[in-house]
């Protein structure tokens, strides 16, 4: 598809200009002035429609196609919580204006929604309290990170290290770095932490010992119990990362199961878009005695009914985000969890479930499973049986872009070779996960007597294979529009 560079007329225009207002160089002097014309594509109004209607259509997003990434949660997002967020009552408010003076009194309607939606989250996790500041998944994690090593200095402790076991998102170790720790990696066992590893890596400097439960293999930390005494042994904190909170809400409160500190990503599990739709939420909660450490400012009810922020916490880490944290992700989320309730959040996280173990019993005679057992909302297969003729994950996942579907996520969790991790959400009915494995199926058994085609994929699309290693590396992401 050309570019509108590619497309352009000299002299054909959009539109005619004929307003006499005053021009640039009645303001600028003269040696501030562009010697030339900017090169601008010269296009019909039409021209520019169909250019940006026919690149819409090659959009690929969760409202048109299956998207069974891992660890990622694309569920579909639904179209009533957008509505909320455009309310004209929340989008004409200035982010100023509960902080000015005298002002406080137009944004009640906001500072509530961010009041009950903290609590809601506490309801729903067993935390003490929370902050909505961070703005996606991996700033949460910075956000706990930084609690936990003010929690340990208010103690005069010396902690220098956290422990991320090997199946962590790759963001765990990324934040316990930024945050100044040293990060201590633990090997998995059967999948799933090895409690005699993270006893043998425990000592008086650990911080902490950052968890996802369920894993990135999509299988339950069964050892939990036992894992969060060995913690708490050592004075050190048990972070939750929330990435695969669609698995477990209603049915577990990881603050009733011992963990100190958790985020969630609310552009996940509480049905916001995501990815390229929208901006992430990564909202904070503690247990009580880490309270006092929150970023501030924080929503505070007073005994007239009245909503304030409050920014009197000495001990708090200070300033994560500009202003609340992206509000409008809190809107859609906030409508989100009031519209499900506590049955609606409980049954979206069976049926997540339900939908993986399907995918995984339909599967598991055609591609290896390596921990093949009940999983939670997601599960890993292997192309390692695939590779044998020469056909690899990335094969098969750009093959599946040729059937219409979004490739799973591959390569990752990195302790399963040639993994492909699916996680087909409450969203997706038995008809499109049917699809899916059909297709996957056939590209399965043709890697076996037409391996090339496989190779060869994609064929369908605007683009085929790619040199990602060179797209990565080498990018040029602007047009040469002709600018001196």
């Amino acid at each position: 598809m050309r570019t509108l560079f590619e497309k352009s007329t000299p002299c054909r225009k959009g539109m005619c200009n004929n307003l006499t207002t005053s021009k640039a160089a009645d303001y600028l002097p003269a040696e501030m002035m562009r010697g030339s014309r900017v090169r601008l594509p010269e296009l019909g109004e039409l021209d520019v429609v169909r250019h940006f209607t026919r690149l819409s259509k090659r959009n690929f997003g969760v409202d048109g196609n299956f998207y069974p990434l891992g660890s990622c949660t694309m569920k579909y997002n639904p179209k009533f919580t957008e509505n909320v967020a455009a309310l004209p009552g929340f989008t004409r408010l200035h982010p100023l204006a509960a902080q000015l003076k005298g002002a406080g009194h137009f944004t009640q309607g906001a500072l509530e929604v961010m009041y009950d939606m903290e609590s809601l989250l506490c309801e729903i996790t067993g935390m003490a309290g929370y902050t909505l500041h961070p703005m996606a998944g991996a700033h949460g994690e910075l956000t706990g990170a930084m609690i936990i090593a003010a929690y340990h200095k208010s103690k005069g402790n010396k902690k220098t290290k956290i422990i991320c076991p090997d199946s962590a998102h790759g963001t765990n170790p990324a934040s316990a770095a930024l945050a100044g720790f040293d990060v201590v990696t633990i090997e998995s066992k059967d999948g799933i932490v090895d409690p005699e590893a993270l006893r043998a890596a425990l000592d008086d400097e650990v911080a902490g010992v950052m968890l996802t439960c369920p894993n990135t293999l999509g299988l339950f930390e069964s050892h939990l119990p036992e894992i969060v005494k060995m913690i708490h042994d050592v004075d050190a904190l048990l972070y939750y990362d929330g990435a695969n909170m669609n698995a477990i809400m209603g049915k577990m409160r990881v603050g009733d199961a011992g963990f100190d500190v958790v985020h969630w990503n609310l552009h996940k599990t509480l049905g916001t878009p995501h990815g390229g739709g929208g901006p992430g939420s990564g909202p904070v909660g503690v247990c009580e005695k880490l309270v006092p450490f929150l970023p501030i400012s924080r929503v505070k009810k007073l005994e007239d009914g009245r909503y304030v922020l409050d920014y009197d916490h000495p001990q708090s880490i200070g300033y994560m985000a500009p202003f609340y944290g992206n509000f409008g992700v809190m809107l859609k989320a906030y409508a989100y969890v009031l519209r499900l309730g506590g049955e609606g959040l409980t049954r979206a996280s069976e049926n997540a479930v339900l939908s993986a173990n399907y995918m995984r019993k339909r599967l598991e005679d055609v591609l290896e499973i390596p921990y093949n057992r009940i999983c939670m909302h997601e599960f890993v297969a292997s192309a390692v049986g695939e590779k044998l003729n020469g056909v690899r994950a990335l094969d098969i996942a750009k093959a599946l872009l040729d059937k219409g579907h979004h490739a799973p996520t591959i390569y990752f969790p990195l302790i399963v070779k040639e993994c492909m991790m699916m996680e087909p959400t409450e969203t997706e009915c038995k008809d499109t996960l049917d699809g899916f494995l059909d297709d996957l199926i056939e590209i399965v058994k043709r890697a076996e007597t037409d391996p090339d085609s496989i190779k060869a994929a994609p064929v369908t699309l605007p683009v085929t294979r790619l040199d990602e290693t060179k797209a990565a590396r080498d990018m040029v992401l602007t047009d040469d529009c002709g600018c001196e």
